[in-house]
């Protein structure tokens, strides 16, 4: 479990520097001049070549690529994203101050998300009547193809302009960010439902389901005791990798909704092509993506004991690997693992669930 662990947590320091990578290059290679912007950055303004010269001495844009690559990484690293070219305020400061808004609204949405997604799969996974599953069944698809802006004009349109329930822009607070978090959930919640409503359906299927209902179990104790548990897994993945859906579906939601946050910092940074703005906030973007999936990989393990079994199985693998090749070296032969031995069948751990 440790070198599970250990290996999951490596994975995640490669999605960060990837990314930071990535959009390092794509920064770099874009035609405008950012520190031109920022210097002109009122129309009929003469660029002074001495202002420009300075600024580019002052965040390094006068080095060599490598350099400026290395640089950069090297203050990334210790936490020290740069200053804004066009404000002139530190990145970690613009994005503390945009991240509470966004962070709130995000959890939010994952919340909405989990409920709606969870409760539609459950229900349609629980009863027996063809057509009420065919209609459960038929929803989260509709909800995942919606466009994020066309389900938010559609909730301001109804609850803020014609019922009056809630502020239609700029509006703070808990009431202020339902219906942005609500735009967020739908086709976030709608993946969930699928997935997890898939699962469901598979677990059903096993015989140790059989095992429990001989027990004299009910459906719906089965189902929440017994089932959903080993489903769950999959479920809580496509939460993970929603997450960093859930901050980019942040821009276009906060745009539709006027709200301060990270997603309109990231559009102003983008217009402007401030160049250490856009980075840290893609940064922050692949961190919170990184930290939440590999909690999930970790709770996997915990949830599913098909996932313990995969470990072991693996374990044993390269125990196995290593083993052979101590044998080559020293020409004895090993006798073949008995896997009786080293550990419980599938089968018999869900028997001892079921129990």
């Amino acid at each position: 479990m440790i070198r599970y662990a250990g290996v999951r947590v490596l994975q995640a320091v490669g999605v960060l520097w990837a990314a930071f990578t990535v959009t390092f290059g794509v920064l770099y290679l874009l035609p405008a001049d950012p520190v031109q912007l920022a210097v002109g950055a009122n129309p009929g303004v003469p660029v002074d070549p001495a202002a420009v010269a300075e600024l580019r001495a002052r965040y390094g844009l006068d080095k060599p690529v490598w350099e400026q690559y290395w640089t950069a990484l090297e203050h990334a690293v210790r936490g020290d994203l740069g200053h804004s070219l066009s404000t002139g305020q530190s990145v970690t400061g613009a994005l503390g101050q945009a991240l509470p808004s966004t962070l709130g609204l995000a959890a939010l949405a994952l919340g909405l998300a989990l409920v709606f997604g969870t409760g539609l799969a459950l229900a349609a996974a629980y009863t027996q009547r063809r057509w009420l599953r065919g209609l459960l069944t038929a929803l989260p698809p509709i909800g995942a193809s919606a466009p994020t802006f066309w389900v938010g004009l559609i909730l301001l349109q109804l609850f803020s302009f014609r019922l009056r329930l809630v502020p239609a822009f700029g509006g703070t607070g808990f009431v202020g960010t339902v219906l942005p978090a609500v735009t967020l959930a739908i086709p976030v919640g709608a993946v969930i439902a699928q997935v997890l409503y898939t699962g469901l359906a598979g677990v059903w299927r096993q015989s140790f389901v059989e095992v429990a209902f001989a027990k004299g179990a009910s459906r719906w104790w089965v189902q929440i005791h017994h089932v959903l548990r080993p489903a769950v897994g999959p479920a809580l993945a496509v939460a993970g990798v929603w997450v960093g859906t859930v901050l980019a579906g942040s821009v276009v939601v906060e745009t539709v909704f006027s709200r301060a946050g990270i997603g309109r910092l990231t559009q102003t940074a983008v217009l402007a092509e401030d160049i250490p703005v856009v980075q840290g906030v893609v940064m922050l973007t692949a961190l919170a993506f990184a930290l939440v999936n590999l909690a999930v990989d970790l709770i996997q393990p915990i949830l599913d004991p098909r996932v313990r079994q995969d470990v072991r199985r693996t374990r044993r693998s390269a125990e196995s690997s290593s083993g052979a090749s101590d044998v080559e070296r020293g020409g004895k032969v090993a006798a073949p693992a008995d896997p009786k031995v080293t550990g419980p069948d599938l089968e018999s751990e869900w028997q001892g669930v079921v129990g």
